[in-house]
């Protein structure tokens, strides 16, 4: 039994963590010392990006991150295509110390909705 527990638990953890919060995205991409992550594939970003955002796949994140945000404490959006890798990447730059990191989501959902920078 506690072995399907922890299955579950792994199988689901990434789809719990972080919630998509698109208002306070929004909110945050107001500010000028907000950091705009996309952590979709190569390919996905060439379909389309949001204005100013820096794209960092999921894997090269913790590897890459500092030399984009080295700031800790300014506002971090992450987006993917549906919010789950966004999750994931929310959930790795909480634990490298990251103290406001934002689920924004997918890109269709932001795309019509995230103003210009």
């Amino acid at each position: 039994m506690r072995r399907v527990f922890w299955l579950l638990m792994t199988l689901t953890g990434p789809v719990l963590g972080g919630q998509v919060d698109q208002p306070a995205a929004l909110s945050a991409l107001q500010r000028d010392d907000v950091v705009l992550l996309d952590v979709r594939t190569a390919q996905e970003y060439a379909e389309g990006a949001l204005p100013g955002a820096t794209r960092i796949e999921t894997e090269d994140l913790a590897s890459r991150i500092a030399s984009v945000a080295p700031d800790k404490n300014a506002p971090v959006v992450v987006y993917c295509r549906s919010g789950r890798r966004s999750s994931a990447a929310q959930d790795l730059l909480r634990e490298l110390g990251y103290r406001q990191v934002i689920n924004a989501g997918g890109y269709e959902d932001l795309k019509d909705v995230v103003p210009s920078r």
